[in-house]
């Protein structure tokens, strides 16, 4: 009797912390999809993944930042990031990878959206005001005009969130007119968009997590 008691709170604990998840996620999902919606990525004080075949960006700008994390219970869990920000973004094969670790009876669950598997532009994850705060970055890249070392302070488009300057005016910073990045691998605490339009939006569970479940 006990074990069966036990197993049944597990379960409304699994349903508690899963189904709302995955329901909100993919109804934003679809909204996204359409282009309907504003965007903001995180997950309550957890790093996610996130990889790419190609990003190309124009107005480019990246500064150091922290981001001010909460877990779900409310603890603060502040990262120092490095914020890449692009006025517009074109990105082709974007996958996008997060961790529910142990969940009852199931073990660790792998969430991935998936989007803009198209060499042809029209078809692949568009951006608008991107930020993007990232831990840990591999990728390719090429620069067109830029400038770096500059003050954040002094960039012709300064570090600005939510119509808020988000980076210290005196911290270093790097600023381009064009991005290009290619075999993007990156670990990131946070993502938003002031538009952000996931074209073939595919969004599937996996158990597990590591390379081959998670997008890398």
């Amino acid at each position: 009797m006990e074990s069966q008691v036990r197993g049944g709170t597990r379960w409304k604990r699994f349903a508690v912390v899963m189904v709302p998840s995955v329901a909100a996620t993919a109804a934003i999902g679809v909204a996204l999809a359409q282009g309907a919606l504003a965007a903001s990525f995180s997950v309550s004080g957890q790093s996610f993944k996130v990889t790419a075949k190609e990003l190309n960006g124009t107005g480019f700008s990246q500064y150091g930042a922290v981001d001010p994390g909460v877990t779900l219970s409310g603890e603060k869990t502040a990262h120092a990031v490095a914020v890449s920000a692009f006025d517009t973004a074109y990105i082709e094969k974007m996958c996008q990878s997060v961790v529910t670790p142990s969940v009852p009876f199931l073990g660790d669950i792998t969430l991935r959206l998936e989007a803009g598997d198209s060499s042809d532009q029209d078809k692949q994850v568009y951006a608008k005001n991107l930020y993007i705060d990232v831990e840990e970055l591999d990728a390719n890249a090429v620069f067109t005009d830029i400038n770096i070392g500059v003050a954040a302070g002094s960039m012709k488009n300064p570090p600005m969130k939510g119509g808020k300057e988000v980076a210290n005016p005196n911290g270093f910073g790097q600023e381009a007119r064009k991005a290009k990045l290619t075999d993007v691998k990156q670990t990131a605490w946070a993502t938003t968009a002031g538009t952000f339009k996931l074209s073939g939006l595919h969004m599937s569970l996996h158990k597990g997590k590591g390379a081959g479940v998670e997008c890398y």
